[in-house]
C-alpha cells in the first residue's frame, strides 16, 4: 500500500477492528478509509465492487472473513471476475483475502476447505502460503498479478509461535512454482498450506526409522508445478498427495491423476491421497482432530507406501 496507491482493501470489520484475526490492524489509521473500507455485511457486494474497481484500474484486497462466506459472492467471482478478461479484454487485478480451513474449534460455517471448488475456473488464480515469507511473497505477487487472485490463508497458522521470523524486503514468490521443503529418497508427500507442516512432523519422525521423506510445497493450486511434482515423484517412485479437505472432488485428485498419467513407469506402488473424513467439519475439538489428517496418519501412509 505504500508503494502502489491504487492498492486498497475492504471488507467487514478490517477498518477499527482490524480484521476478524488482527491481519489489517492499524492499516486504517495509516492510510484512512479512503483505502480501507469497511463494508456491509454482503459478501456479493463487496467482491461485485472489488471487480468493479479492478476494471477501473485499481488494485482491491477484498477479505472475506472466513472463507466459507466466499459463497455468497460465488456467481460475482466465476462469473464475472474470471470471465471478463475472456469477454471484453480488460485486466481484472483482484485479490481476494480467504482464512480458511480447520483446527480451530470454528464449526461447520468457519472451517471448511473449499480451494476445490474455483480449481474449475479458467481465470482464477489459487495461491496457498504455507511460510511467512511465503505469505508475504505471494501476497505480493498476487496484488501485481493482473488476474483474479484467491489467496488461501490457514487460521491455524496465524498465531503459531514456531512460524514466527521476522522479514526485511521479500521479493515476490512466482506464482505457480513449487518449493521444495525437504529432501529425500524414499517417498514424496505433494501438499500445500497447512499440511506442509504435518508432513515435515511425519518425515522427521520417519527418518529415525531410516525412511528419507521428500515434501513439495506446492504454493500454488492454479497454475500448479507439474515439473516440479514430475521430479519428485521420478526421483523416490512413491507418492502421497495430501490436503486437509476430504477427498470426494478435492484437489488431491487432481495432482493424482497427473501422477498417474505422466510419472506411471516411475511408480514403485500406487499413488496414495489422504483428506478429512466424508463429513462437516465438527465443533468439539476432541471430534475435529480426529476427523482431520495429522502426522500420524500420514506417517502411518507413508510406511504403508515404503512397504509396498
Amino acid at each position: 500500500m505504500q508503494r502502489d496507491p491504487d492498492v486498497f482493501l475492504l471488507g467487514q470489520d478490517i477498518g477499527v477492528y482490524g480484521g476478524a484475526f488482527g491481519v489489517t490492524k492499524g492499516l486504517l489509521d495509516e492510510f484512512g478509509a479512503q483505502r480501507v473500507w469497511e463494508t456491509p455485511l454482503s459478501e456479493s457486494a463487496i467482491i461485485g465492487n472489488a471487480i468493479g474497481a479492478a476494471i477501473y484500474g485499481l488494485r482491491p484486497v477484498a477479505e472475506m472473513q472466513f472463507a466459507d462466506f466466499v459463497a455468497c459472492g460465488f456467481n460475482q467471482l466465476v462469473n464475472n471476475a474470471a470471465k471478463v478478461h475472456y469477454r471484453w479484454g480488460p485486466n481484472v487485478p483482484l485479490v481476494v483475502r480467504l482464512p480458511w480451513g480447520g483446527g480451530v474449534s470454528g464449526g461447520p460455517f468457519h472451517s471448511q476447505c473449499m480451494e476445490a471448488w474455483f480449481l474449475n475456473v479458467p481465470g482464477l488464480k489459487l495461491v496457498v502460503p504455507s511460510t511467512v515469507r511465503d505469505a508475504k511473497g505471494l501476497l505480493k505477487a498476487a496484488i501485481r498479478d493482473d488476474n483474479p487472485v484467491l489467496y488461501f490463508e490457514h487460521k491455524h497458522l496465524y498465531r503459531d509461535p514456531k512460524l514466527r521470523e521476522e522479514l526485511g524486503e521479500v521479493e515476490p514468490t512466482p506464482i505457480g512454482v513449487a518449493r521444495l521443503a525437504r529432501e529425500g529418497r524414499d517417498v514424496s508427500v505433494i501438499t500445500f498450506g497447512i499440511m506442509v507442516h504435518y508432513a515435515l512432523a511425519a518425515a522427521n519422525k520417519l527418518a529415525g526409522e531410516g525412511i528419507e521423506v521428500e515434501v513439495l510445497d506446492l504454493r500454488s493450486l492454479r497454475p500448479y508445478d507439474a515439473a516440479a511434482i514430475e521430479a519428485t515423484v521420478r526421483k523416490t517412485g512413491r507418492a502421497l498427495v495430501l490436503n486437509e479437505a476430504t477427498l470426494m472432488g478435492s484437489v488431491s485428485g487432481e495432482f493424482a491423476s497427473y501422477i498417474s498419467e505422466h510419472c506411471f513407469e516411475h511408480l514403485d506402488a500406487p499413488v496414495l491421497r489422504m483428506g478429512a473424513a466424508e463429513c462437516p467439519i465438527p465443533y468439539a475439538p476432541e471430534l475435529e482432530h480426529a476427523m482431520l489428517p495429522g502426522a500420524a496418519d500420514i506417517e502411518a501412509a507413508l510406511r504403508k507406501l515404503v512397504a509396498y
